[in-house]
């Protein structure tokens, strides 16, 4: 006991505490998860730090007293419980016993995080920029100009817009090239690539693409959704490759260009066969959603559980108050378990098809994680939808996967022992 109490008080940095702020984060207690995310973040961000507490409540977190917190809590509506220090001592030592499938992970440092997305985009155009909003933690716009430039050497976590890096404007072709909206995005997209001295606008996404894949490997987070995964891994593996057609980039793509593409230069996808014709509304067999039959309201996938004392990382990554998360479709809806490397782990699966929803891992010395979908409450997406309102979802399951690798990169590096 006076062993963890030590701790807990080294772990606040200055002792004087006699009560600490937890807030819990389960279902029966919270009322506005979302928003807990944003009073974690905001603790570290002010330079203070925070215990996650893995499986405990629904992955509580335990902060300092600081009365500017408190009331941040109020005004945001997050529920929150002050304790005592032998009551936070008690919880940590519940917590480390062996026979308890918890653990407490340190959060040091609030992460810099930017959003690879148009600067015209609105923010319901994406469930991360919503959701960030909602929770009010800050981040960055960049785009093709800043990641060419070097720049995401500035931040610890980046996700990717609903972005097409295959060069090919979304597959949008067949439903919408006469729309204005459609002319106005490809003329600009070519704009783009010229300025910054590209031919071909896939070019120039690919040339994206690469410095993203530096970023990732020198160390950092990419977070994507929906089309910007799959797209994201074709677009590596097609490098010299021409897999456009004529209206895309105004020339004949390779007659063969299956054959050469390269599964080695890619994240998480494998084997997957890509969509010729520019009239389908598809990259690859590596998305579910023609495949899928499933009824909407049977439409649920089940988190993995993991050994939150071995396995931190996908523990962290899956913390929520439910283990079973409501489906939701996209461009790229889910992946064909078929087409996902075996280093890679599935955190998220429909048990019923076998697709998966949720997967994560990592490239060099960073890690990444794909979900699938467009937005976790609005269950088929179409364009020019009015956006989601987060103040009727405070307590989204779906969503607080994304705010958990939004937090993951503050954890003080703890080797996977698995």
């Amino acid at each position: 006991m006076r062993k963890l109490l030590l701790i807990l008080t080294l772990f606040f940095s200055y002792l004087g505490f006699s009560q600490f702020i937890l807030i819990p984060m389960d279902a029966e207690s919270q009322s506005n998860h979302l928003k807990a995310y944003g009073i974690t973040y905001l603790s570290l961000k002010n330079g203070h730090k925070v215990k996650w507490l893995l499986n405990y409540r629904g992955g509580s977190f335990l902060l300092e007293n600081v009365p500017e917190l408190k009331k941040e809590c109020t005004i945001r509506g997050v529920d929150y419980e002050l304790i005592s220090d032998t009551e936070a001592v008690s919880i940590l030592e519940e917590i480390s016993s062996p026979s308890k499938n918890m653990d407490a992970v340190l959060l040091e440092k609030a992460p810099k995080i930017a959003v690879y997305s148009p600067k015209d985009k609105m923010p319901w155009d994406d469930a991360v920029t919503m959701v960030l909003n909602f929770a009010e933690i800050p981040y960055d716009i960049v785009y093709d100009e800043e990641v060419l430039n070097d720049e995401l050497a500035k931040y610890e976590w980046l996700h990717l817009h609903h972005e097409d890096f295959t060069g090919q404007y979304g597959k949008f072709y067949g439903a919408f090239r006469t729309a204005p909206w459609y002319i106005k995005q490809k003329k600009e997209a070519e704009e783009r690539a010229k300025k910054l001295g590209f031919n071909k606008v896939s070019e120039e996404k690919l040339a994206v693409a690469k410095k993203i894949k530096h970023f990732v490997i020198g160390g950092g987070f990419m977070f994507a959704m929906c089309s910007a995964t799959d797209s994201f891994d074709i677009a590596l593996s097609a490098e010299g490759v021409d897999i456009c057609e004529p209206m895309f980039d105004g020339d004949p793509s390779d007659a063969d260009y299956q054959s050469k593409i390269d599964y080695n230069k890619t994240f998480a996808f494998k084997d997957y066969i890509l969509e010729r014709n520019p009239m389908v509304y598809e990259f690859s067999s590596i998305d579910m959603t023609k495949k899928r039959k499933i009824n909407k309201n049977l439409d649920y996938f089940s988190l993995m559980e993991y050994s939150a004392k071995w396995d931190p990382i996908p523990t962290m990554l899956c913390q929520n108050h439910t283990m079973l998360i409501k489906g939701f479709m996209g461009q790229t809806t889910s992946f064909d378990p078929k087409t996902i490397k075996s280093n890679v782990l599935i955190m998220g699966q429909l048990k019923a098809n076998g697709e998966a929803r949720y997967i994560h891992g990592t490239i060099g010395k960073g890690m990444f994680t794909y979900y699938g979908g467009h937005d976790p409450e609005d269950y088929r997406h179409m364009v020019g939808d009015p956006k989601t309102e987060l103040e009727l979802h405070p307590t989204s399951p779906g969503y607080r996967l994304i705010l958990n690798n939004v937090l993951f990169p503050a954890a003080k590096k703890k080797k996977q022992k698995t």
